[in-house]
């Protein structure tokens, strides 16, 4: 793993079209941008590893509006 170190404002590049750029530092929390293909799928990790099930669940909540 390559671990970097960046300031707000700062970015990464990997390869030649992903941008990976800190917005905002706030305490524990880092927020960033991630600028990338339209064919580049982009998750947080933990959606990644939810069951399909749970998934579901949480579109049909959102679609009844709970």
């Amino acid at each position: 793993m390559l671990v970097l170190s960046r300031k707000a404002g700062e970015a990464i590049q990997v390869g030649e079209n992903i941008r990976i750029v800190v917005s905002k530092i706030e305490g524990h929390q880092v927020r960033i941008g991630i600028e990338a293909p339209m064919s580049v799928s982009i998750k947080r990790q933990e959606i990644c590893f939810e069951l399909p099930s749970e998934r579901e669940a949480e579109r049909l909540m959102q679609a009844v509006g709970a």
